[in-house]
């Protein structure tokens, strides 16, 4: 099953169908037993819609008042790459918080800053290289149970944490650096290790980045993460956790207005975003 929040309201993809629900979309999202929920839902509770493809659905991002946070150094590669870059003074402290029992978890974006399939990422005007960020993104319950799964653009303006990582904010937290859709897959069992995880970035015509990674290189467990997330905070309507990315381009490469930036997490979705200023 797919959730997809519209112009219109909550959609349900189901065995080749499509239903318009009666639900609030934070009232869905906020569920400890949506999949269940959505399972055992009867006629009288949706309207069922004649749409042949998700690309005939007027998408919104799937977040309606659900914050978006991160986990960070969850990779071996993202530590590898770290360490590779300017950022090598600090490759101890990412090695510290890499073998620390405690994740590093960050906020990244309220509501109304991220984007949607097909909206505009942006990068910083006042930064040099940014890089788009793959990623497993967690559909979380108000009660803390993984719902869900959708695909998530972490965009980063890599060159500030490298000048300084007390700049981290400022290069994960501005308008436009959060994209994350186009819906929800809806599961009760977490994601295949195998489940792989690609990036193709499109300048001109021509791919100009294309690497690949797989869920199973995370080196926390998901129980671990959001148990950790959920200790001190409170997310009534549910919230969503980016659970870091396995891929880091060359220190070379940087986003460019103009570029395009496709994500693909089978079976989750693919993510397409353009690329502006």
């Amino acid at each position: 099953m797919r959730l997809y929040r519209t112009t219109n309201g909550a959609v349900l993809e189901k065995d080749g169908s499509f239903y318009l629900l009666w639900d609030s979309w934070d009232a869905l999202v906020s569920r400890d037993n949506l999949p269940e929920h959505l399972q055992n839902l009867s006629a009288e509770d949706m309207e069922a819609l004649v749409v042949a493809t998700p690309g005939s659905l007027e998408l919104r991002p799937p977040v309606a008042g659900q914050e978006v946070w991160a986990a960070g150094v969850g990779y071996e590669a993202g530590l590898r790459g770290r360490g590779t870059l300017d950022e090598s003074r600090d490759a101890p402290l990412y090695r510290t918080v890499c073998e620390s029992g405690r994740p590093d978890l960050m906020f990244k974006a309220s509501p109304y800053r991220v984007r949607g399939h097909r909206e505009a990422i942006r990068i910083r005007r006042d930064s040099r290289r940014h890089v788009a960020e793959p990623e497993v993104t967690l559909v979380l319950s108000s009660g803390g149970r993984v719902v869900g799964y959708t695909v998530g653009n972490d965009v980063t303006a890599r060159d500030l944490v490298a000048e300084n990582l007390l700049y981290l904010p400022q290069a994960k937290i501005y308008e436009g650096s959060c994209a994350v859709g186009p819906g929800i897959l809806v599961a009760t069992e977490e994601l295949p290790p195998e489940t792989p995880i690609r990036i193709r970035v499109e300048r001109g015509g021509e791919t100009v980045f294309q690497d690949s990674s797989t869920y199973g290189a995370v080196q926390r467990p998901v129980t671990q993460l959001v148990e950790y997330l959920y200790r001190e905070l409170m997310f009534p309507r549910g919230c969503l956790l980016m659970t870091g990315t396995g891929i880091l381009p060359p220190e070379e490469f940087s986003l460019e207005a103009g570029d395009e930036v496709r994500i693909s997490i089978p079976p989750v979705g693919s993510l397409i975003n353009p690329v502006t200023e």
